[in-house]
């Protein structure tokens, strides 16, 4: 046996390079397609997972062994992207009124494309696991409130985090609302954009 033999021999025994490599793009082809499923249809099963990512149930069930897990790490995954439009939003940048606007049109289309799958996270997971996987993105929007109020260009009469909340519930009320169908996902952004924004004004609490 020579020597590539030996390490390919190793390697095998040993889970090497291409098993892992074999792994990782199991992995990424089932969260990529959990993401998808979950996204239009919060009841997607694991069977259905598992087709959509092109893998078997046992390879599926070997990474994730509970459909609870795969939602777990999707959701983890998505609220990932979410925070790069947040950054890509730079909240911290111009009038608290005109950065707020901003950061509710560059998210909502986010958002909107993960609806489903924080539905399916709610019926799965303990809301408290699913708000605290928000608390990261929530962390920015409080921050920008807390400057808002500061600058006398948010409502000061309630506090912060109940306001915070308040756009938390609102974001995935407007989900709710393209999921079933009743609004479209532009009118939806619309809405809550004009109805966030006059929430938070100054004037709001006269």
């Amino acid at each position: 046996m020579g020597p590539s033999t030996r390490r390919e021999a190793a390697e095998g025994r040993a889970g090497g390079p291409r098993r892992r490599a074999d792994a990782e793009r199991n992995i990424a082809a089932i969260v990529a397609a959990a993401t998808d499923l979950l996204a239009r249809d919060p009841d997607a099963s694991m069977t259905d997972i598992a087709r959509a990512a092109g893998v078997g149930r046992v390879t599926l069930y070997a990474h994730f062994p509970s459909r609870e897990e795969l939602i777990r790490t999707v959701l983890a995954a998505a609220i990932g992207h979410s925070m790069g439009a947040v950054e890509a939003a730079a909240p911290e940048e111009g009038s608290p009124a005109e950065a707020f606007a901003r950061l509710i049109r560059t998210c909502w289309p986010i958002l909107d494309r993960f609806g489903g799958l924080h539905e399916a996270a709610r019926r799965a997971l303990p809301a408290e696991e699913v708000r605290r996987h928000h608390d990261l993105p929530m962390g920015r929007v409080e921050r920008l409130i807390v400057r808002g109020q500061e600058a006398g260009s948010f409502r000061a009469d309630l506090p912060a985090e109940w306001l915070v909340t308040t756009v938390y519930a609102l974001l995935h009320a407007a989900g709710d609302e393209v999921q079933a169908g009743r609004r479209t996902a532009e009118e939806a952004g619309d809405l809550l954009e004009r109805t966030l924004s006059a929430l938070l004004r100054a004037d709001a609490s006269s």
